[in-house]
């Protein structure tokens, strides 16, 4: 048997909304990150900030996910604005 349409939106607006949900939780996440490794504290166009994150991104995908020993960090940890905050 077929799902009527109204069926169909109200599974859309569900998912949505967890979309929305996961995405707020995996933002909330980086941005903590981020602040520790203190990017609060520089002054970095949005454009560069993107062009990094993408970066890295980029590097972890071709890493599965794991660091890469054979890529030095651009900053080493704990160094970014003399933060000692633990990740």
């Amino acid at each position: 048997m077929k799902k009527p349409s109204s069926r169909i939106r109200d599974e859309i607006a569900k998912l949505q909304e967890q979309l929305k949900q996961a995405e707020t939780r995996e933002a909330e996440r980086i941005g903590r990150v981020a602040l520790k490794a203190g990017l609060g504290e520089i002054a970095i166009e949005d454009a560069d900030l993107l062009a990094a994150f993408e970066e890295l991104a980029a590097r972890f995908r071709k890493t599965g996910g794991r660091a890469s020993r054979s890529v030095p960090p651009a900053v080493a940890p704990g160094a970014a604005a003399g933060s000692d905050c633990e990740v």
